[in-house]
């Protein structure tokens, strides 16, 4: 009987989860930031397409400093690239202070994407730090248990965002604040960002906290004795690969979808609740609940999956699973009550698996490549840069053929659904060639 191979060798257990830590961290910044479209959208008297411009700052970071970060890890370490990653991060969370000073919405979008610059030297050193941890059998289930921390994180951000932001901000509706004088406007804007900054600021200074930890913890040392920067050799090589060319391609649509079932969530149900007879404010807490419940169905279904994982194999699972998001997609375009809301909720039982086992298929067999390789499927968040702006106009059209605009916006969410399947359905065929 072959000895069972464990999902973490021992001697490594420690630097696992300290690096398993981190998935938290910047789950934490990508949930507070979800609802800040529709809060800046009123703090600014903007359209919703103006507000999601925030995921374009954000996620833009991810894309602009990706393949930056890998070039930074790969001559120096990965530990390197999360100390610099803390550090932007934290940099990114106390711009805040002076952007409110300003009293302007475009120095928010500079601190943001500061801050996901930071986000994305993390991304691109942690997700392949922990593949490398143990055999690569076990590497996409290993990522799978690390990854299961990052909603988490996420959970804790949406509550700081709904109890701590959208709670105590002016009750007043979009409508109301536009018939404000431009001195009520002012005094209103005024009191509403200092709500919105206080929890960043404290994020800010943890994260530096923990940077100053991770800097004199003694963690491994990259495998690798290979420090050469040959970027160009590296990507031809890669993406004549198919399985990890695809990847690429399907993470970009699964981030776009991620983002926009967690950012329009909030325009989702307000509209649903205020056809109640709710206030738009109560719509909104009310709705960021349900998000905070799609969350927690998220955490779970990760853990559930980690465990699918180890009787079926990760294409076949995925293309099932996006199969199911499809399906509740629908339903989210279809139903203009309560059920749509439900279908939305039940999205992120499906979407759960699907970013590390995405990149865990598209980087197996890399090897020291798996450097530049992260970086290019970090990179693919871009996805959740495009996507949330083009289902924003879609939005501010209010109603399209009948029907309730934001409604029909989720018919991108179906289409992303569609190119992730396609990739499980591939990787699966290949995955039963071996």
């Amino acid at each position: 009987m072959a000895p069972k191979i464990p999902l973490v060798p021992k001697k490594l257990i420690f630097p696992f989860i300290l690096v398993t830590t981190l998935f938290f961290a910047w789950g934490f910044a990508n949930d507070i930031t979800n609802p800040m479209v529709k809060a800046f959208s009123k703090i600014f008297r903007m359209s919703v397409t103006d507000g999601a411009l925030v995921q374009l700052a954000f996620y833009g970071g991810y894309f602009v400093m990706a393949f930056p970060a890998a070039l930074f890890i790969r001559k120096y370490s990965y530990k390197a690239g999360i100390l610099l990653g803390l550090a932007l991060y934290g940099a990114g969370a106390l711009l805040f202070i002076p952007a409110s000073l300003t009293g302007y919405y475009y120095p928010f979008l500079i601190a943001y994407f500061i801050l996901t610059c930071g986000l994305s030297f993390l991304e691109t050193s942690s997700n392949p730090y922990i593949l490398s941890m143990g055999d690569e059998s076990t590497a996409t289930r290993r990522l799978n248990l690390a990854q299961a921390f990052n909603p988490i994180g996420s959970l804790l951000g949406m509550f700081a965002a709904m109890v701590f932001i959208q709670a105590k901000m002016n009750p007043m509706s979009t409508e109301e604040r536009a018939l404000l004088s431009m001195e009520e406007f002012e005094a209103v804007k005024h009191a509403d960002l200092q709500v919105l900054i206080a929890p960043y600021v404290v994020v800010g200074l943890a994260v530096l906290a923990l940077c100053l930890i991770m800097r004199f913890t003694p963690m491994p040392k990259n495998a690798d004795k290979d420090h050469s920067l040959h970027l160009g050799h590296a990507l031809k090589r890669i993406f004549s690969i198919p399985r990890y060319r695809e990847g690429v391609i399907a993470q970009f649509f699964y981030v776009g979808v991620q983002i926009m079932a967690w950012t329009f969530i909030i325009q989702y149900g307000t509209r649903i609740f205020v056809n109640q007879g709710m206030t738009e404010q109560e719509g909104e807490i009310l709705s960021q609940q349900y998000n905070i419940v799609a969350m927690a169905i998220f955490c779970v279904s990760r853990f559930i999956c980690t465990f699918l994982l180890k009787y079926f194999s990760p294409g076949k699972l995925l293309m099932t699973l996006a199969i199911g998001g499809a399906v509740l997609t629908a339903g989210v375009i279809g139903f203009q009550d309560i059920k749509g809301l439900y279908c939305l909720v039940g999205v992120s039982a499906c979407m759960s698996l699907m970013f590390p086992t995405i990149y865990g298929i598209a980087l197996q067999g890399l090897g020291d490549d798996a450097k530049f390789g992260a970086a290019g499927l970090i990179m693919a968040i871009l996805g959740g840069s495009v996507m949330p702006p083009m289902q924003a106009a879609i939005i501010d059209c209010h109603t399209i053929l009948g029907m309730p605009a934001v409604n029909v916006s989720f018919i991108l969410s179906f289409v992303c659904f569609i190119v992730v399947m396609i990739y499980g359905y591939r990787s699966y065929r290949i995955h039963l060639k071996r």
